[in-house]
């Protein structure tokens, strides 16, 4: 099978004819300007979805540090009223 594929190919390729297909500057632009959208679509919905929870759960984490840093700072001084 791999000897008859090999005994083609040559064949196929000097057989083979041109497609006679243009694609003008404003077409070629068109499809890179849509590829390179997909890919940043996929890029910063990763990034949302990833991102926003983390930024939650450090908004959430601060006023407890916060806290735990008031109390220090007030075990520290003594009762706070000096």
């Amino acid at each position: 099978m791999k000897n008859a594929a090999l005994l083609l190919l040559p064949a196929f390729v000097l057989v083979c004819s041109p497609a006679y297909a243009y694609i003008g500057p404003g077409a070629g632009a068109g499809a890179i300007t849509v590829v390179l959208g997909i890919i940043a679509s996929v890029f910063m919905a990763f990034f949302a979805i990833l991102w926003y929870p983390i930024k939650r759960m450090l908004k959430k984490r601060k006023p407890a540090q916060l806290e735990t840093n008031e109390a220090k700072s007030e075990a520290v001084t003594g009762s706070g009223n000096s």
